[in-house]
């Protein structure tokens, strides 16, 4: 992680600030870079942060048995870990309506004509948890009132550049120079 400020004790309480934040949000260990730029007198607030990627999305037939009744017009799930059964039934809730979805015990759940293919249905998704996470961490960073904010993601890197007022050219390329660098070397600043 590096904290670049012309001021070198609000450099150290900025860097202290964000790790207690990425601590809280328990996503330390999934940062692979983190960059800020701050400078309060222009103002300005940039960052930079890379990510490791999440375990892949789990599906209904991870954690389950389907078996489709075509005469009856019911499926039934067998559950064999009830880890993602609350996921699984808010989800069929939302998408066949609550009446239509049954458990009859904690491990069998019937849906009554199903209108969606649910056999191959994500019900939890790694990948879409920590991006949210790391939203909220990366707006929780940002300091109050820089509520202009310009928004760059690739892949698994996010840039936010905000300010109190219009983003200037040339905060934008100070964002695009810091994203170069991040992706030139993505194993340099790894946080620990």
């Amino acid at each position: 992680m590096k904290v670049e400020c012309y001021d070198e004790t609000g450099a150290e309480v900025y860097d202290m600030v964000v790790r207690q934040i990425l601590q809280d949000l328990q996503i330390t260990r999934a940062v692979k870079d983190l960059r800020v730029y701050v400078d309060p007198r222009e103002p300005v607030f940039i960052i930079v942060m890379s990510y490791e990627k999440a375990a892949p999305p789990v599906r209904l037939l991870d954690f389950a048995e389907y078996e489709k009744d075509r005469a009856a017009g019911e499926v039934f799930l067998k559950i064999k870990d009830e880890t993602y059964l609350p996921e699984l039934l808010s989800l069929l809730w939302e998408r066949e309506g609550r009446n239509k979805v049954h458990q009859s015990t904690r491990s069998e759940v019937i849906v009554d004509d199903p209108q969606t293919d649910i056999r191959n249905l994500v019900v939890h998704n790694p990948e879409e948890d920590l991006r949210k996470k790391i939203y909220d961490a990366l707006f929780r960073i940002i300091p109050e009132g820089l509520r202009v904010v310009d928004h760059y993601s690739e892949g698994n890197l996010i840039a936010l550049t905000a300010s109190d007022e219009t983003i200037k050219e040339e905060w934008t390329k100070k964002t695009r120079e810091i994203i170069e660098d991040m992706k030139k070397n993505q194993s340099k600043y790894k946080i620990k």
